[in-house]
């Protein structure tokens, strides 16, 4: 393996050892404190752009198999690892993530000192940066307009199934929100996010679910009126960036984390109960607590260590979003509860629209 650094657009040069593509790669530097579940982070479309840090020490020990990808594809721009191992087991083992980052041509830099990279990004905040060969070079950034546009699909893509019609707005979304949709007997049809409010409205849904995706949501202002409009015409749910955008439709603000919430063992309170749940995120953008209408929404879920916004109840329409992935993979399910929540507010709604036709 080739000598390699992290070069951080602050300054700091984290040197290690190159595994995979050896071309210069630029992006937003971020850390995930998940213990398992790397595979599906290195496919989730929500880290497009970015290149991820794994604080766990040891990367790749069960190697990478059939099941457990979130998209067709790799999507972090490069991962540095302290460790990561080139002779995994396990039964369900295809491949090594070594070899995983090859085919792909991402950027593994390994034998980094992880710990103290993280502490940097905690002190500095999340910052751009760039690995390469060459220890010392001039860093250049441009800004990316829609990381959305990169992971989004481009056409209708529909599952059949028996029960409701659930229309999932695509800003990026992951396979596992998919698969407990399909699971629940739901029929699907995956919408490109910029679909209008007539053509979603002419699949005939009985459902909205707004996806996760990267990015910053206000980089989406122009589909907040469309938002709106959905939100106020069908049971809608928001995941991740879903609750971002449905905030701002209706008026709040949002800001950036210093480094985010990223892993697998976030712990959010539900106000209404007390009760605490361990929780999978993958975000670096936060609703803004007081830009909220109270008129309209209240705040469901707050994070406990930092006490920002988790999730928002309409107090009258069927509107429910959540920052944390309530589907998990990786991730404990703590919260599947959240979507039998909206398949509840689902089912009334078409006892309401059955009734009204009668």
């Amino acid at each position: 393996m080739k000598t390699a650094y992290l070069i951080l657009e602050t300054g700091e040069v984290f040197p290690g050892q190159l595994v995979g593509e050896d071309t210069p790669i630029y992006g937003e530097i971020v850390f995930n404190t998940s213990m398992t579940g790397y595979q599906e982070i290195m496919t989730d479309p929500s880290y497009t752009g970015q290149i991820v840090v794994f604080s766990y020490p040891l990367i790749g020990n069960y190697g990478i198999n059939l099941e457990n990808n979130e998209s067709s594809s790799v999507h972090v721009s490069g991962i540095i690892t302290s460790e990561i191992c080139s002779e995994p087991s396990h039964y369900q083992l295809k491949e090594t993530a070594i070899e995983t980052v090859n085919k792909y041509n991402i950027p593994c830099l390994t034998n980094v000192d992880t710990r103290s990279l993280v502490q940097t990004i905690r002190k500095r905040g999340t910052v751009n940066a760039m690995i390469t060969e060459q220890q010392e070079v001039q860093l250049a950034f441009s800004k990316e307009l829609s990381l959305v546009d990169r992971v989004a699909c481009q056409e209708v893509i529909t599952y059949e199934n028996p029960g409701p019609h659930i229309v999932l707005l695509d800003f990026g979304y992951k396979k596992s929100i998919l698969h407990f949709l399909c699971e629940s007997n739901c029929k699907v049809s995956i919408v490109p996010y910029f679909y209008s409010f007539e053509q979603i409205s002419a699949l005939s849904p009985d459902g909205i679910v707004i996806s996760n995706g990267p990015g910053d949501p206000m980089v989406l202002a122009d589909e907040l009126n469309k938002i709106r409009l959905l939100t106020e015409s069908y049971p809608t749910i928001g995941i991740c960036l879903g609750h971002q955008l449905i905030a701002l439709s209706y008026g709040a603000q949002t800001k950036k984390l210093p480094f985010g919430h990223r892993g697998a063992n976030h712990p959010v309170k539900d106000l209404m109960t007390g009760k605490v749940f361990i929780t999978s995120q993958n975000h670096g953008y936060v609703v803004v607590d007081d830009s909220i209408d109270e008129s309209q929404f209240f705040v469901s879920f707050k994070h406990v260590n930092d006490g920002t916004i988790e999730g928002l109840k309409h107090r009258k329409l069927p509107i429910l979003t959540v920052q944390f992935h309530p589907e998990a993979h990786p991730g404990p399910q703590d919260t599947e509860f959240i979507f039998y929540e909206f398949f509840k507010q689902v089912n009334n709604h078409l006892g309401v629209m059955k009734n009204a036709i009668v």
